[in-house]
């Protein structure tokens, strides 16, 4: 995108800044994990930011980071990237319904796991930081280690009929096309 995905402006606020206000609406405390040198917008004073111990590791560095920030009484975590900018609320509390006595709930399309639109139990960090220490990196060797809830389309249809919280930024079209659909015009 030419531009840190974080700091791209969404309507009055950054991405981040936008991702961090709608999950506010369900879940707390909320853990904002970045890279070692990565410069963040201003977020709230209540958000939690640790860093990734070491780079280029992938979703299971950033996880276990996360985990490892959020205070002992949180036994769940809702886990998404800044680049979600439609997020809906709904979706996350459905996951969170939907998990169960899982270890995880992954939303999975056409056998294709969302390992950033999940929810982790706490209990799963010793098993992040034994895939990490064996350069274990994808993150379908912790949904093959733990109890895994894969979660169909069909069970979010009540809280997010059109999966708008999938709907990840990876193009400056993809970024334009979600300003449009939010009702913002382009930066």
């Amino acid at each position: 995108m030419g531009t840190p995905k974080a700091t791209l402006p969404f309507g009055p606020e950054t991405m981040l800044q936008r991702v961090v206000r709608l999950l506010g609406n369900v879940v707390s405390p909320i853990v904002a994990v970045a890279a070692r040198e990565q410069a963040l917008p201003e977020l709230p004073g209540d958000v939690i930011i640790t860093r990734d111990e070491r780079e280029a590791r992938g979703p299971l560095e950033g996880l276990r980071a996360g985990l490892r920030a959020l205070p002992d009484a949180i036994e769940v975590a809702y886990v998404t990237s800044c680049d979600v900018p439609l997020l809906v609320p709904a979706f996350v509390a459905r996951m969170f319904e939907l998990l169960g006595d899982h270890d995880i709930a992954v939303m999975e399309i056409d056998g294709f796991p969302h390992p950033l639109s999940a929810v982790y139990r706490h209990n799963t960090l010793p098993q992040v930081e034994s895939l990490l220490a064996q350069d274990k990196l994808r993150p379908v060797f912790l949904f093959d280690a733990v109890r895994t809830r894969r979660v169909l389309p069909e069970e979010m249809m009540s809280a997010d009929p059109e999966l708008r919280t999938l709907r990840n930024l990876n193009t400056r079209e993809d970024y334009l096309e979600a300003l449009s659909d939010a009702g913002f015009a382009p930066a």
